[in-house]
């Protein structure tokens, strides 16, 4: 196997997969760029019994002839192109019979939601060979893949004809790590600190194909320039393919998504209502579940256990970065990013950024904390009170009577804690306490890029955690 960066958890997976002595069906999903077809193709070293990527807007008779060619491909002969998939899954078959006794074959369909165009016939037809053949085959193992990820979660996973409940297993691939990010930035031979990797992160996430952009005798400023702000800048066009990639209408999900842009904090499904002027029915529950499951949005849910105050929040830094920055700048200065640098507007954003950074780095975050192995769960909460009230975005609920009150500050320096600072901490904790009654020890923990500065104030934070500890594995 070819070196992968990061990965480790999937390829454990992949390899017991592969181990499992039965049929295997196995969905990936995940956004567009995240790198679902590089790790299955360098998992398996390309060698598979038979492969073949859907082509995108490519009608019936293209795609039964780009099956033909990889059928010919892998099988050594002249194989006719049929006019229907029933008959291409026909031949599939008589082709993978023929391979008896030659281990377990992997056959891999790359971007099938684009196969299953208008009246084909492909996802019946696809039913069908599973259903009555490969399913029986213990040496089988089919992996199916797209970015596309509504089309496969309602499809394929949650399917109620002849494919319900045939997936064995599924895997959502997510975007890197901070840490997966920072080796893969050192296999490109990028020299950049924690503290640019993680602007770096906060701009484009950890979605290889971006990354893989960046130019190693460039400045991080310098290549957010090139890719975003520059005339045909390759990433400046790419957020309409995005969601154009897995949505079928991707309107009214690319609204949502720039409503919650606005509002960074989260907004309430009222609230999304009340600012989209989308109905509130079943049609904004799916809208929101598919945002969720491409990982798009996620839900902040509140202390209080109250459904109707849980927080959706905008968490795709791609996106988020693109509406605030990008979006209608066309004829702005090439330079535009870098001209940004240390005036307030780019304070602004890092400081919230940094937020967000943060809430998706917990399982990090509870490691640095000596709390990895006790049972917690996270939320936000909002009080009550329009004034002199609070919020806090990150609440650590620990099963050991402990809730860690977290607050995030990015800054260039060790962080200092202020005499107004303090009071104001102090003062969401005693609101926090009041209104929700708790029982708990309520701690509280801040998160900054270098660590809080001694000061007479220090000793009123119970716990730290810093940039270096979101960089733990």
């Amino acid at each position: 196997m070819k070196e992968i960066i990061g990965r480790q958890t999937e390829i454990m997976r992949l390899t017991e997969y592969m181990d499992s002595g039965k049929a295997e069906l196995l969905a990936v999903y995940g956004r567009r760029r995240v790198g679902k077809t590089f790790l299955i193709k360098r998992f398996f070293n390309e060698k598979f019994a038979f492969y073949l990527s859907g082509a995108e807007n490519a009608g019936k008779k293209q795609q039964l002839f780009n099956f033909t060619a990889a059928l010919n491909k892998y099988s050594g002969k002249e194989n006719p192109v049929v006019k229907g998939w029933q008959g291409a899954f026909i031949q599939l078959e008589q082709y993978l019979r023929s391979l008896k006794g030659r281990g377990r074959k992997v056959i891999f369909i790359d971007e099938l939601p684009w196969l299953d165009n208008a009246k084909s016939g492909f996802l019946s037809a696809f039913e069908y060979f599973w259903n009555t053949f490969a399913s029986s085959k213990k040496d089988i193992f089919i992996v199916i893949c797209g970015s596309a990820t509504s089309w496969i979660i309602n499809k394929i996973i949650k399917n109620r004809g002849g494919l319900h409940n045939r997936v064995t297993r599924q895997m959502a691939l997510e975007p890197f790590t901070l840490s997966e990010t920072e080796s893969f930035l050192k296999s490109k031979k990028i020299r950049l600190s924690r503290f640019q990797i993680a602007e770096c992160y906060m701009i484009m996430g950890g979605i290889p194909y971006y990354l893989e952009q960046l130019e190693k005798s460039l400045s991080l400023a310098q290549n957010i320039d090139n890719l975003f702000f520059k005339s045909n800048a390759i990433l400046r066009d790419e957020y309409s393919k995005l969601y154009a990639s897995l949505f079928k209408s991707p309107e009214k999900y690319m609204h949502i998504i720039e409503v919650l842009a606005k509002k960074r904090k989260g907004l309430t499904r009222d609230e999304i209502v009340n600012f989209s002027n989308i109905s509130n029915g079943g049609g904004l529950t799916k809208l929101l579940e598919e945002l969720q499951l491409c990982g798009f949005i996620a839900i902040n849910n509140n202390f209080s256990t109250q459904k109707n105050l849980q927080l959706y929040q905008l968490t795709d830094f791609y996106s988020m970065f693109y509406l605030h920055f990008v979006k209608d700048k066309r004829g702005t200065d090439s330079a535009y990013w870098s001209s940004l640098l240390n005036t307030g507007k780019h304070k602004a954003w890092t400081g919230f950024s940094f937020e967000l950074l943060c809430q998706m780095h917990i399982a990090q975050i509870k490691k640095a904390l000596s709390i990895g192995g006790v049972v917690s769960y996270t939320s936000g909460w909002r009080s009550k009170e329009a004034e002199n009230g609070a919020q806090i975005d990150l609440l650590i609920d620990r099963n050991d009577n402990i809730i860690n009150l977290c607050e995030m500050k990015y800054a260039t320096k060790e962080f200092t804690v202020t005499k107004t600072y303090d009071a104001d901490l102090q003062h969401k904790r005693n609101v926090f306490m009041d209104e929700t009654n708790t029982k708990k020890s309520v701690h509280i923990t801040m998160i900054t890029t270098y660590g809080v500065k001694r000061n007479e104030y220090r000793n009123n934070i119970q716990s730290e955690a810093t940039l270096d500890d979101l960089f733990l594995p």
